[in-house]
């Protein structure tokens, strides 16, 4: 949509330890749906990408970046987020403004 406005929400882990000491069979099963949800959101077009950090503990982080029309409706997918739903991760929303994006980036996207 010509109106969409692109958001990001960072998301962090409730429970750090779940990155050194392994999921819960609970958390497993959340991510899991998490992971489902962002892939479907991707593919209507919704999510434009979505990553995480690498580090371990509480310095692990991760962002979802995508469209809708307005603050309430992307604040509508993150609360949707399983992840945010079940409580195993928190997520704060920003507006999103992309300044700059690598022809190598888009390419390796396509690919």
């Amino acid at each position: 949509m010509a109106d969409d406005r692109t958001y990001i929400y960072v998301l962090k882990l409730t429970r750090p330890e779940m990155v050194s000491e392994g999921p819960t069979p609970e958390e497993l099963k959340t991510v899991h749906e998490h992971f489902f949800y962002l892939k479907t959101l991707r593919d209507e077009g919704t999510v434009l990408h979505a990553g995480r950090t690498t580090p371990q503990g509480d310095k692990t982080f991760g962002i979802v970046i995508l469209k809708a029309s307005s603050e309430a409706g992307a604040r509508e997918v993150m609360s949707a987020d399983p992840a945010v739903k079940g409580s195993v991760m928190t997520a704060e929303l920003s507006r999103y403004s992309v300044a700059l994006v690598s022809s190598e980036w888009t390419e390796a996207e396509s690919a």
